[in-house]
This record gives structure tokens, C-alpha cells and sequence, in this order.
């Protein structure tokens, strides 16, 4: 069964940092693309980082480039998304998700997401 688990979400103070986690199981992360986006409340979906395993890239949006970075460990079936230097506008509900591979700095033609995890940036 193919199942992604975020957590590592939370509240933390403008310029803080969390770590979010994302353990998959059901695939293997050698071939396919899997990454993060976020949704806000009255906003549309927002890719934030992309993995593309099968060709060696990353790709992050230009609103967290330089403060988040992407990150595995196939050993424990596990990608991250280290966020750092945290602002307000940040603030909505991460997803992870895996697919065909990365377009916009989220992954395409996904076939799992997971629950959500809610980062909350206060001002």
C-alpha cells in the first residue's frame, strides 16, 4: 500500500526554522519524482521543492530558494524539507507527494499525497 506521512509542523517565530519529514512506504524512492507543495487558506496549491530521483534534480520555487532545501535518506524511506529563515507568508498547510516527475517545483502526475502537515509562522 502505497502511503506518505509528513510531520514536523508547527509554530515557530518569524526568521525560526523546522524540519519537515516525510516517510513513504508502498514505493521506492529510486524512480519516482517526490516533493513538497503548500496550500494557504484562499490560495491556490504552491509547489515549494521537487526531487526528481530519476534525473538527479532539484527544483524549488523562487519564493523559498536560499531558505528551504530538499533533502533523502533511502534508508529510512524518508525526504525532508529543512526550512530556515521562516516568514508569515509561509504559513499554510505542507503536503508531500510523489509522481511522474517535477514541474514547477512540485511533483506531476502524482499518485500519493499525504495528510498535510500545518506550519504556522507568527510575526
Amino acid at each position: 500500500q502505497v502511503q506518505l506521512v509528513e510531520s514536523g509542523g508547527g509554530l515557530v517565530q518569524a526568521g525560526g526554522s523546522l524540519r519537515l519529514s516525510c516517510v513513504v512506504s508502498g514505493f521506492t524512492l529510486d524512480y519516482w519524482a517526490i516533493g513538497w507543495f503548500r496550500q494557504a487558506p484562499g490560495n491556490e496549491r504552491e509547489g515549494v521543492s521537487c526531487f526528481d530521483i530519476s534525473e538527479g534534480t532539484t527544483d524549488y520555487a523562487d519564493s523559498v530558494k536560499g531558505r528551504f532545501t530538499i533533502s533523502k535518506d533511502n534508508a529510512k524511506n524518508t525526504v525532508y524539507l529543512q526550512m530556515n529563515s521562516l516568514k508569515p507568508e509561509d504559513t499554510a498547510v505542507y503536503y508531500c507527494a510523489a509522481g511522474l516527475t517535477c514541474q514547477q517545483a512540485q511533483p506531476t502526475t502524482t499518485f500519493a499525497q499525504g495528510q498535510g502537515t500545518q506550519v504556522t509562522v507568527a510575526s
